[in-house]
């Protein structure tokens, strides 16, 4: 008779994890609250803490992400069209 885990919404988790760091109720009566495990909660918690700066650095690596991208796809582009013209000049010989 095996249960099957619950899986929690990260919706569910941030609003647990943000009541948790707000330090209004203590961690028990939380889990009463939300009907989930104290551990849950500290780990949704310390999770939140060490991604908070994350949150706030996003726009910052997407737009390294997006340079390193189109950079790579100007080297593909490159590559096909050297091919291409290589293609091109044998089929016309």
């Amino acid at each position: 008779m095996s249960t099957k885990r619950r899986s929690y919404s990260p919706q569910f988790k941030a609003k647990v994890a943000l009541a948790a760091l707000k330090n209004d109720e203590p961690i028990a009566e939380l889990a009463a609250r939300f009907k989930i495990h104290p551990t849950m909660i500290n780990n949704w918690k310390r999770a939140l803490a060490d991604s908070a700066a994350d949150i706030f650095d996003k726009g910052h690596k997407s737009q390294k992400q997006n340079e390193a991208q189109v950079d790579n796809l100007y080297r593909q582009i490159g590559k096909l069209k050297v091919e291409n013209d290589f293609l091109a000049k044998k089929l016309s010989l």
